[in-house]
């Protein structure tokens, strides 16, 4: 049974009791692994989603259709011609962090847009927030930045009742294209429908090797089931697991990043795809694992050079036998 795996681990509420897991702090996040493995000059690559998904396509990877992108002040107006035939879209800055500036619009009519939660925007209400994307409100740094218009992803029907009013997403760390730690974080009302943990989020860490829950936590603390739904997080598996482990192993051949976090979701027709992909990805999947990522990252730098790097399909194989639960 599952849940037999997540009661141990949701003891485990503590950080200091992870360090014998072989948790992996900040600092040598960024000097052992980001600076070392990631080329700087690789990183408008992932920093901007409309380059990411470029590059994406261009490798064969799934990713939700562009509907278009809005560049420029004087064409926020055409925002509500753009999404026309679009039940259901999704706004968002390419130079967004942290999910801000992420705005869901699940349906909409007569100028009127309804978010996932039942409150609804007017064309007003759009127009100002697209340009205060293109301002950089939600940008790094700040900067100027332009607007991607996506097609709303239907999430599998699989996932009912562990989200809150939002589309779920799984968390890869890919280290020299293998993948070593994944969780889905499932947004809550507390997170506002985003799947971001800081808002409040629950991270479920899953077994590399099969895509099964293995431990839940929200603001850093176990818990068992979703806190909006009741949805026991213990039942949770992930479907087409190889086949998101593969995609998200592409994305080493995608961009040269040694180190990264890739963001996949779950389609209902189209299956895994890939959101968005992270040069600096944060360490709380350590917590949502109950282990560190350390073990996993210095057993790949040990593998002996070979003289045809394995390919991704070889590396996910590889993964899911020495890593697994």
């Amino acid at each position: 049974m599952i849940s037999s795996i997540i009661s141990p681990f949701n003891k485990l509420a503590c950080p200091f009791k992870l360090k014998a897991r072989g948790i992996m702090g900040m600092n040598q996040r960024n000097h052992s692994y980001i600076g070392r493995y990631n080329d700087r000059s690789l990183y408008p690559l992932v920093d901007n989603k409309l380059k990411t998904k470029i590059i994406a396509e261009k490798a064969g990877a799934t990713v939700p259709k562009l509907i278009g992108v809005v560049s420029h002040q004087a064409e926020v107006k055409h925002i509500h011609d753009m999404v026309k035939n679009s039940p259901g879209f999704v706004i968002k800055p390419a130079q967004g962090s942290g999910g801000k500036g992420i705005l869901v619009i699940s349906s909409h009519q007569n100028g009127e847009y309804t978010k996932p939660s039942g409150s609804i925007l007017n064309k007003q209400d759009i127009e100002r927030h697209v340009s205060n994307a293109l301002a950089g409100l939600f940008s790094l740094g700040g900067r100027n930045d332009v607007a991607l218009v996506e097609q709303l992803i239907q999430f599998d029907d699989c996932f009912d009742g562990f989200s809150y009013e939002g589309v779920p997403d799984v968390r890869v760390i890919v280290f020299k294209g293998y993948p070593v730690m994944a969780m889905m974080r499932l947004s809550t009302a507390a997170s506002d429908g985003k799947a971001n943990l800081h808002q409040g989020a629950v991270g479920v860490g899953l077994d590399i090797a099969t895509g099964q829950a293995v431990r839940a936590v929200q603001f850093d603390q176990p818990i068992t089931h979703h806190p909006d739904t009741g949805k026991e997080l213990a039942t949770l598996q992930i479907p087409h697991w190889e086949r998101l482990l593969t995609l998200a192993a592409s994305a080493w051949e995608m961009t040269g990043l040694g180190y990264m976090g890739t963001d996949m979701v779950l389609d209902k027709q189209q299956g895994p795809m890939v959101l968005e992909l992270n040069a600096r990805p944060g360490l709380t999947i350590q917590i949502a694992n109950g282990c560190g990522l350390l073990p996993r990252l210095r057993q790949i730098e040990s593998l002996r050079e070979l003289p045809e790097y394995p390919r991704s399909a070889e590396r996910v194989a590889y993964s899911m036998r020495e890593f697994g639960a």
